[in-house]
């Protein structure tokens, strides 16, 4: 009978042992969660949206060039090179002919521009 308290109690203690090295692994990982975190949110906060900021103010001043230089000179010319807008088969949406973005003010059809468009 005392050999299997002695017994139980080795289990216990080992136990123990390794349930508070286990919680100091736990509240290790917690802390490093916390500190990683919030260098991400300062990333995100400094470094991302004032890029994204950034980003949209160029992207905005490029179209606004590219949208006065289309209105002084206008749509480029068409020109029906052979190996572009092959279609082998109709597109499977409204007439066939259109892809399913299109855009008549930018997409031609095979054979030129529509005509008669209201702008973008």
């Amino acid at each position: 009978m005392a050999f299997r308290n002695i017994k139980w109690a080795g289990l216990w203690r080992t136990t123990r042992r390794y349930t508070s090295s286990y919680m100091d692994h736990v509240r290790a990982e917690e802390e490093h969660a916390l500190k990683t975190m919030a260098t991400w949110k300062k990333i995100s906060l400094f470094v991302a949206i004032p890029g994204l900021c950034l980003t949209t103010y160029h992207v905005f001043e490029a179209e606004k060039e590219h949208a006065a230089h289309e209105q002084e000179h206008g749509r480029p010319e068409f020109i029906p090179y052979t190996h572009l807008r092959i279609r082998s088969k109709p597109f499977p949406w409204k007439d066939g002919n259109h892809s399913l973005f299109h855009n008549t003010h930018t997409n031609p059809l095979p054979e030129g521009y529509e005509e008669g468009h209201g702008g973008h």
